[in-house]
This record gives C-alpha cells, structure tokens and sequence, in this order.
C-alpha cells in the first residue's frame, strides 16, 4: 500500500481538506475531448466558457450547477428510422462535461449560437474581511 504524500499535510495549512478532496475530483475526472471546448478571460473578472456543439439544438442541452460543479450535458432525440444512411461520418454522441467553479463564481448565463454554446461568467469582487479577536483573561 502506498502513502500519498498530501502538499496540504503542512500544519500551517489549516482547513485545506476540502481542496485537497476538490483537486482529487478534477483529477479523477473524464478526460473524453468531446465536446471540445475554450474558457477565455474577458474582462478583469469575466470568464467564458465556449463549447463546440453542433447539431444540437437548445432544447437537447442541459445546463446545471450543484454546488461548486458546472455540467454541460447534450442529449440527441430518438433517432428518424426512416433515414437510410450511406456513410455516417458525423457523430451524434450524446455528452456531459463538467467544470468545478471557484468559491463565488456566477453563472450569468448561456446562448447558442452557430453551434457554439456559450456559458458566461462573473467574479465578484472579494471584500477584504478585518476580524479582530478579543483576548480573554484566564481560561
């Protein structure tokens, strides 16, 4: 049995547990290329997810966010048997992806549009929190 040795083992890293099982997920997850897809940086607080999913139309995509997990899901109607194909070299796979969101993150919203689906989102600003504690006397 092997020991993995945690980065977040350190005691002067209190409370990390929750990433360290986070970084776990992402690495256990798929790493299928379908759909392909970018994430760009528009603005200083702005982020862009764009995935390539021709031929599905709205009604065949699903966008859902459960806690800190973002995922993009297609699935294609029942199949016209009255089609005869004589090659079939596009695919119609059905897919699911999914994105782990920082701690505050926003999904401001989603459009399709000549096959790219668009998934927009926002960072608020972080507010500085000052605490300070009160020393009591004794135990």
């Amino acid at each position: 049995m092997s020991t993995r040795v945690s980065v977040f083992g350190n005691p002067l890293l209190l409370g990390f547990d929750e990433l360290e099982a986070t970084l776990d997920r992402v690495a256990k997850m798929a790493s299928d290329g379908y759909p392909p897809y970018n994430i760009e940086q528009i603005g200083e607080d702005r982020l862009r997810i764009v995935l390539a999913v021709a031929g599905f139309a709205p009604e065949h995509l699903s966008i859902e966010r459960e806690g800190d997990q973002l995922t993009v899901a297609g699935r294609h109607p029942p199949e016209d048997t009255e089609r005869q194909f004589l090659h079939r070299g596009i695919a119609s796979r059905q897919f699911q992806r999914s994105f782990l969101l920082a701690d505050g993150l926003l999904v401001d919203g989603a459009s399709l549009d000549n096959g790219l689906l668009t998934i927009d989102l926002t960072r608020p600003a972080r507010e500085e929190v000052v605490q300070t504690i009160a020393i009591k006397a004794g135990r």
